[in-house]
């Protein structure tokens, strides 16, 4: 199973982000969801720092491009195999430099690709 970080995870249920993280969960990926607001999804933390992990295969985005420039350096360190660029978030700048450090990108919605087995 994937461990994917939810980067702009909300504790709004209404948000694709909060729908994301409890979808993961239900078809057995363990979600690390960041966010800027506390609260919790599906019984997990929303982390509000940026965590240094080791361990995370799939970053995916809630985030517009204008404001996932302030995590460029924070998305690459993590060294994930791939982002997954959700609707709204394309952003040929980022793609780019993972591309560049060997990460791949890719423009989908991380909801679709876990409802038709895809993830």
């Amino acid at each position: 199973m994937k461990k994917t970080l939810v980067l702009g995870a909300s504790p709004n249920n209404s948000r694709y982000s909060n729908r994301a993280v409890r979808s993961l969960h239900r078809h057995g990926h363990e979600a690390v969801p960041v966010g800027i607001r506390q609260g919790e999804i599906d019984g997990v933390e929303i982390i509000t720092d940026l965590p240094q992990r080791d361990d995370i295969d799939t970053v995916t985005l809630y985030l517009n491009p204008q404001r996932q420039k302030d995590y460029y350096d924070y998305i690459l360190s993590l060294k994930p195999n791939r982002i997954i660029f959700n609707p709204g978030t394309e952003n040929p700048e980022l793609s780019k430099l993972a591309r560049e450090a060997g990460i791949e990108t890719e423009a989908a919605c991380t909801l679709v690709k876990l409802s038709t087995g895809d993830y």
